[in-house]
């Protein structure tokens, strides 16, 4: 994901991701607080998930002038809570290192919300579930959703600078190409590397706290039971 930083969207780019990345919060904050008095033993992987998005995230690269590339750890809440609730957790953290890091900016909090916390997670998400339908291995899921989300952020802030600095030749489009283009060279390997550690801490999550994953449906019994299986196969041999 890439951090648009402060001051650098011109009106009215930054009020118009303002504007469709709020109700979309909103809403998030609602499912949140739905979840929190249903289920409790949901807070400790909320703050998790948190945290997750939070160090990765800050792991920035100079990439595009008035960005960066970096990891952008929505994948793990895209596949346990959903987007919407991904959405808060993310905003939260982007205000944060806005405040505290310098990191991205205020008036440019909308845009980087859209690309980090609603785009990507959504993509995360859908991936998540069709991978599963599809019957592939849950780490293997887990892998491809993450990757995905990422890759999805980085076009998202690609087409937010194009339409904000379209070319002179060849218009947004050739704004793009050419954003997209600087961009990949260091977010493509960095979203593989995320792929493979949030599907190791995915690991680390169904051995400890299955029963949570169940209860939110996020794996069915099915698929616990086989990795249960194979890990202790694992073990013996």
């Amino acid at each position: 994901m890439m951090h648009i930083m402060e001051g650098f969207l011109p009106h009215p780019w930054w009020e118009i991701w303002f504007a469709l990345s709020l109700p979309v919060v909103a809403y998030g904050v609602f499912r949140m607080n739905q979840i929190i008095k249903e289920r409790r033993e949901t807070l400790p992987l909320l703050a998790v998930s948190g945290a997750f998005i939070f160090v990765l995230s800050s792991l920035k690269m100079p990439s595009v002038t008035g960005s960066c590339s970096h990891p952008t750890g929505t994948g793990m809440g895209a596949i346990i809570f959903g987007p919407w609730i991904t959405s808060v957790m993310a905003m939260i953290v982007l205000i944060y290192q806005a405040v505290f890091l310098a990191h991205g900016g205020l008036t440019t909090l909308g845009a980087n919300t859209f690309s980090l916390g609603i785009a990507g997670p959504i993509v995360g998400y859908f991936v998540y579930k069709l991978a599963m339908k599809s019957g592939l291995n849950l780490y293997v899921a887990v892998f491809l959703a993450a990757m995905l989300a990422d890759w999805a952020t980085y076009i998202v802030t690609s087409i937010q600078l194009a339409l904000a600095f379209p070319a002179a030749s060849g218009g947004v489009l050739a704004s793009f190409e050419a954003f997209a283009a600087v961009f990949a060279i260091t977010q493509v390997p960095l979203a593989i590397v995320e792929g493979a550690v949030t599907a190791l801490m995915f690991k680390y999550i169904v051995q400890l706290r299955s029963d949570v994953l169940l209860r939110m449906k996020v794996v069915s019994p099915g698929t616990i039971e086989r990795l249960k299986e194979a890990s202790a196969r694992n073990w013996s041999s």
